[in-house]
């Protein structure tokens, strides 16, 4: 009912009535639209008359750009050019209602956003009008639609506009929303410009201090200009935490096969030491354990180059610009790990050594259970500590040249040719080196710290190399290049009729997207390189610390143990060069190419009903898309499996119409609604890729579908704003979609031999140490992708942006913005054991921005918390009926910064200031056992404090 209200609303204000009164009026209507354009440009004009800068000035001109736009779009301006106001593209745009920002997790910046309930690959992002694609970190080789905004400085940009509601001429491929990036010109600001900044940043975790710097020449001489810009930035991050690695089980589930929960575990009854105490076998079996117990501590060190530059001319006719962006981001990551493993614990050999494979059984010696929670705790025997050294590696370069060429033919008609072409290569290898120390009792206390838990093994010494041994290696590496060739040509053309004014645009457009993304692993070289070195000569090599400076850990934990540098994995094992000279892997390596054709038409039309404007867009965007696949077909002779190059294609057409229309109600208040179609096309990595593990932790395989066809969502928008003065606007927006052909997995449960993949493409615990091999009939899950899900989701938003420059002297200086989101939606169900359906939001179901700023002259201070509730990980029950969320959190940051004069201007900014705690937990959805949020901790990290001190200027 809401959506037929709403459709009939939007056609029957914005069309019928519409069509109806200009015709009935059409001279009254053009005098009074007359009249009323050059009242509101006059005032417009008065307006202009009062100089605003700095912050102030970007919220301004965002809210013009706003109010005058027909779709839902919200716009981000620069201060002024090459003054972007946040550092981070993404969390710049997390204060626009509905946006939601996901961080990298060894850097903490900014890297994806999720848009109205829908993840980050439901969103297309375009630099001047182009889509492209880019990845980097650990996201390389992934194959998704998302875009990592962390590849580009934030100073080259001059401008973002985001649309959330459809519109014939933007880019197909966004249900959730469109992002368009845009690169400063010359002409935007006229005249000789000079900036800089210089930038020194510190992290109260790593305790390291990082240069970044900028500089910008922009230049116009009559009718040509010139603009170059580059930045470069370093930074050094440290992380420190508690993981569980994936899930909590019992005895009694994870004993079973296939596993009732995310790991096996069986615990050893009938070891002597065994010691039920106060409680019975039953409470033991059914108490919870954590797949892995272990610290963490790690050091990202990232660095970003970049560069924009533009040369354009412009008369009164034609304008023309060649532009370039680069961006080149490098990053190493350093990780160590220490703990007590207990996925995969079981004893089928006691004569084995105690705590090594066959013989690590957990035996329960003196244990008690937290009945709220259903954790154990206490001493165990049989225990092992596994430590691990991971070295990172990832580096993204992107590369962009783009062609703009505009020509007004007449005063009525102006034609725009575009072209462009962008490449991003990015690779990420990662790399570990581990070893093993058996046969300790162990005691596990939570006490009330679940982010830094305490654990004991009384007598030994774990900085002592000798009592280390299996060592061994695992050596990763991906490539992911994605290239995009685009064109358009679009004319624009104004016309009146029956005393309305119309603006006509349509055109064509053409996208190549290519990607080509290969995996190697190689792990078995690396495992005969451990075995050449032999135990005496690595443990001979051991460091008796962790070689991570100012790493602060729980006081119940060791603070040191005996592990690796980067250097000797480095310079010893050489394990990027290994990696590339070994053979891809068949199965998770493949070419293709997306060619999307596309034709689009659309109006705006500007006329009056009862005295009041009425602006309506409608449009509609025709697209063939067709698809290439190059990969291997896998084919198994016996014994023997082999690999042949594969190829399969594939095509579809969609058509999209789409209506908005803008109605002033007032002079301060805009009535707005919209309705259209919109498509996601999927992952790439599904369509094109064949059976592939992508944890080798994990026995779960996914298999690829080259038929999927793209996710169609029809879509509705309706709301109200208010200007209520300078600067100042108070919105509400309802929205409805309705997704249907949504990817959807059918899960299986197959024998590890059906898959034909190697036993490397699981990790050493899941192989038999003597052969290396994995168990033929080892069970794994296996999901493939079809066209068979259907998404509904409702929302609505609110926002707030005031400058109080109404108050008296010194209070006129003061500002605040809010906004708030809420998400209901349907399609994304979870199953309980009792056979309960229960509705799961994979995204935050709510999320709200909150700043308040004051800038009085040279004076400006400026203090933001953004955050987002809880979202589900994982909707698939695994038996355990522990459901996995990302916790709620937010953040706090703030800067300060006083203007001497035109030439230098001091900033100060603060991230993080409340050192915010990220982390997952596991909810029993049947209310048994606590609150996960307090207890059942996964992945629990401290990110540290950032602070940044810079001076920049203009000449």
């Amino acid at each position: 009912m809401k959506k037929q209200l709403l459709l009939t609303t939007i056609l029957a204000v914005g069309m019928g009535a519409a069509t109806a009164a200009w015709a009935q009026d059409a001279a009254t209507a053009n005098d009074t639209a007359t009249n009323s354009d050059a009242a509101r440009d006059a005032a417009r004009d008065t307006v202009d008359e009062v100089v605003v800068t700095g912050f102030r000035s970007s919220l301004q001109k965002s809210l013009n750009l706003k109010k005058d736009a027909i779709v839902v779009r919200d716009s981000i301006v620069a201060e002024d050019i090459g003054k972007f106001p946040e550092a981070n593209v993404a969390e710049a745009l997390q204060r626009i209602p509905g946006v939601y920002l996901s961080r990298d997790g060894a850097s903490n910046e900014g890297q994806r956003i999720s848009i109205r309930g829908l993840g980050s690959d439901y969103n297309v992002t375009t630099i001047n009008g182009a889509p492209v694609r880019t990845t980097s970190s650990s996201n390389v080789g992934g194959s998704s639609r998302d875009f990592n905004y962390d590849v580009f400085a934030s100073e080259l940009f001059g401008r973002v506009d985001f649309y959330k509601t459809p519109l014939a001429e933007l880019e197909e491929g966004g249900i959730g929303g469109v992002v368009d990036l845009q690169t400063p010109r010359p002409f935007d600001h006229p005249g000789r410009a000079i900036r800089y900044q210089v930038v020194g940043s510190y992290n109260d975790k790593s305790k390291h201090l990082d240069p970044a710097g900028f500089a910008l020449f922009s230049n116009t001489w009559g009718n040509f200009g010139a603009l170059l810009a580059v930045a470069h930035s370093e930074s050094v991050n440290n992380r420190s935490g508690f993981e569980a690695t994936g899930g909590y089980n019992s005895h009694a589930l994870g004993s079973q096969s296939p596993n009732k929960g995310p790991f096996a575990v069986t615990l050893d009854f009938a070891d002597p030491r065994y010691n039920p105490g106060s409680l019975t076998r039953a409470q033991i079996e059914n108490g919870y354990l954590p797949r892995f117990y272990r610290y963490y501590g790690g050091e990202n060190t990232r660095k970003r180059d970049g560069a924009v530059a533009s040369l354009q001319y412009q008369n009164e006719k034609l304008n023309v610009s060649l532009d370039g962006l680069y961006s080149k981001l490098t990053d190493s990551l350093d990780e160590y790990t220490f703990g007590l493993p207990i996925r995969n614990s079981k004893t089928t050999n006691t004569a084995a050594q105690p705590g090594a494979p066959g013989h690590n059984g957990l035996v329960p010696i003196n244990v008690t259970l937290d009945p709220e929670s259903n954790l154990l705790e206490g001493t165990f025997g049989n225990t092992s500590y596994l430590g691990e050294s991971y070295f990172y590696n990832a580096e993204t370069k992107f590369k962009m040249a783009s062609f703009n060429a505009s020509y007004q033919f007449t005063d009525r008609l102006k034609v725009t040719a575009q072209g462009s072409l962008s490449k991003s290569d990015a690779f990420f290898t990662g790399n570990r080196l581990v070893s093993n120390l058996y046969g300790v009792t162990s005691t596990i206390d939570y006490t009330d710290d679940h982010v830094y838990p305490a654990l004991s093994a009384p007598g030994v010494d774990f900085t002592n190399p000798n009592n280390y041994q299996d060592f061994g290696v695992g050596f990763d590496w991906r490539r992911e290049i994605d290239k995009e060739k685009t064109a358009k040509v679009f004319a624009d053309y104004d016309y009146g009729l029956f005393g309305v004014e119309g603006h006509l645009k349509g055109g064509f457009s053409y996208v190549s997207t290519q990607k080509d993304t290969s995996k190697r692993n190689a792990t078995a070289a690396g495992t005969a390189k451990v075995n050449a070195i032999g135990a005496a000569g690595l443990r001979s090599q051991m460091l008796h610390e962790v070689p991570l400076d100012n790493l602060v850990i729980g006081s119940g934990y060791p603070q040191e143990w005996a592990t690796f540098s980067r250097d000797y994995m480095m310079n010893t094992f050489d394990p990027i060069g290994t990696a590339r000279a070994t053979p891809i892997d068949f199965n998770a390596s493949f070419g293709a190419e997306e060619e999307v054709k596309t034709a689009f038409l659309q109006t705006d039309l500007k006329g009056q009903i009862f005295d009041r404007e009425l602006r309506v867009n409608a449009g509609v965007r025709y697209s063939e898309t067709s698809t290439h696949i190059d990969n291997y077909l896998r084919q198994t002779n016996g014994a023997v499996t082999t690999y042949v190059p594969n190829k399969a294609d594939g095509s579809y057409d969609n058509t999209l119409p789409s209506a908005s229309f803008a109605y002033d109600l007032t002079d301060k208040l805009i009535w707005r609604g919209s309705w259209g179609k919109t498509i996601t096309r999927a992952s790439l990595s599904i369509i094109a890729a064949n059976t592939v593990i992508p944890n080798i932790y994990d026995t779960r395989a996914t298999s690829g579908n080259p038929d999927l066809l793209p996710q169609t969502s029809t879509n509705y928008d309706t709301g109200l704003e208010w200007y209520f003065g300078r600067g100042g606007i108070l919105s509400a927006g309802f929205f409805w979609k309705e997704l249907k052909d949504t990817t959807v997995s059918t899960t299986t449960t197959v024998p590890f031999s059906s898959l034909g993949l190697p036993d490397t493409a699981l990790a050493p615990i899941f192989q038999d140490p003597a052969t290396g091999k994995v168990d033929p009939n080892l069970p794994i899950t296996l999901a493939t992708y079809y066209n068979q899900g259907s998404i509904k989701l409702d929302g609505y938003e609110l926002a707030y942006q005031q400058s109080f420059d109404f108050l008296p002297g010194f209070w006129s200086g003061l500002g605040a913005l809010a906004s708030f989101t809420h998400v209901n939606t349907s399609g994304y169900s979870y199953a309980t054991t009792a056979g309960k359906i229960l509705n799961v939001n994979t995204v935050p179901k709510y999320s709200y921005s909150l700043t308040g700023y004051y800038e009085k002259g040279p004076f400006g201070v400026r203090l933001s918390y953004n955050y987002k509730a809880k979202n589900i990980i994982e909707t698939t029950n695994n038996g355990s009926d522990l459901q996995r969320w990302h916790a709620g959190s937010g953040f706090l940051d703030g800067n300060v910064s006083y203007k001497i004069n035109d030439s230098i201007e001091v900033r100060l900014d603060a991230l993080n200031l409340t050192n915010a705690l990220t982390y997952d937990y596991f909810d029993d959805v049947s209310g048994r056992y606590g609150d996960g949020r307090k207890t059942r901790m996964d992945y629990a990290k401290f990110n540290g404090r950032t602070i940044k001190f810079g001076v920049r200027g203009k000449f």
